[in-house]
């Protein structure tokens, strides 16, 4: 069922295989120099192996960074399935991917990414002990979408502070990229704060529903980082920011859900020079895995643990911010630095 492969920048890496139940994909740990490795599960068609696992090795490696910046005693992992979630995800499918996360014993737990649900962790936690985001039991922190969601809007009302002069998003006009759990999550909370959508979204029904909800503007997908915004909030997949894309954004804040937004590490510079202030996704997408890991740590008083990370992770970005002003970098440039510092110092 696993297969090793061959790795120079990850501590293992596993093909995944099952041919009575169909189940393909690949499981990566990146790092387990603060703790056990945690990242989510995801399941998405892929175009062939080779994009899959680029994938979960950019999501593994963007797991070490995200814990590490919220000061969590874990590494970084991910897992992800390939197939169509809506047509190809069976519970023996989903079983036979919780024995393979059994056999690495711990050093990898998973939890609840896209195209994957707490009903699909309960399934996977009927064959082993290490998943999180479980709807029911002592400890069980259900989905992550609510807090990662909260913490892209503390996030942005970061950078609207620096950038427009308040914190206040009353009138602010945010395109929103991805309207998945954690972007719907975030649409909630930009209304609620006053703040005017535009929305873009691969599934038609979910635009119609927000423009009926929020009362937002649908905008073509492969147009909505152009739209004329004063924020750009990607949630949707990874590599949007790019040589292709960049140029053509309006908003002077770039904040969102999306993990590993930048295509390559340039991008943040090239975001830099064109005076848009992009805020590292990893940092403000962090949320969802201090959810889960109060689960995987078994904290007693989850919702105040929760909400005192929440609060650091915060008072982390602001720290970044200061940073990257006064030396004149871009915050991921300055939030990769302080994030390496650190493991670094676990290293020795």
């Amino acid at each position: 069922m696993l297969t090793r492969l061959a790795s120079t920048s990850h501590e293992e890496v596993y093909r995944v295989e099952d041919d009575d139940t169909g189940l393909r994909g690949f499981i990566a740990i990146h790092s387990t120099r603060l703790g056990p490795a945690a990242g989510g599960l995801r399941m998405r068609v892929y175009d062939g192996d080779t994009a899959a696992l680029e994938d979960v090795l950019n999501l593994s490696r963007g797991m070490s960074y995200k814990n590490a910046a919220a000061s969590l005693p874990l590494g970084g992992g991910k897992a992800v399935i390939v197939g169509d979630p809506a047509r190809d995800k069976t519970p023996e499918l989903l079983r036979a991917m919780g024995r393979a996360i059994n056999a690495l014993q711990g050093r990898y737990w998973t939890a609840e990414d896209m195209g994957m649900s707490p009903a699909d962790m309960a399934e996977i936690a009927r064959e082993t002990h290490f998943v999180a985001g479980l709807d029911h039991g002592r400890h069980a922190s259900g989905d992550p979408s609510p807090i990662t969601a909260r913490g892209v809007f503390n996030a942005m009302r970061a950078g609207a502070a620096q950038v427009f002069g308040s914190d206040d998003l009353w009138g602010r006009h945010v395109a929103v990229q991805g309207l998945g759990h954690v972007g719907w999550h975030l649409c909630t909370l930009l209304h609620e704060a006053g703040a005017r959508l535009s929305v873009a979204d691969m599934d038609s029904t979910r635009v119609s529903d927000a423009v009926t909800a929020f009362g937002a503007i649908g905008v073509p997908a492969h147009t909505v980082h152009a739209t004329q915004a004063d924020i750009f909030a990607p949630c949707a997949i990874g590599g949007i920011l790019n040589a292709r894309s960049i140029p053509e954004i309006q908003a002077r804040l770039v904040v969102g859900a999306a993990n590993n937004q930048l295509a390559t590490p340039g991008d943040a510079d090239a975001l830099q020079a064109r005076g848009i202030l992009y805020l590292p996704d990893y940092v403000a997408n962090g949320g969802g895995i201090i959810n889960v890991a109060a689960e995987i740590l078994e904290i007693a008083d989850r919702s105040v643990w929760v909400a005192e990370r929440l609060g650091a992770m915060q008072a982390t970005m602001q720290q970044i911010l200061i940073r990257a002003e006064a030396e004149n970098s871009s915050p991921a440039v300055i939030a990769d630095r302080m994030v390496e510092d650190s493991l670094l110092q676990v290293a020795v």
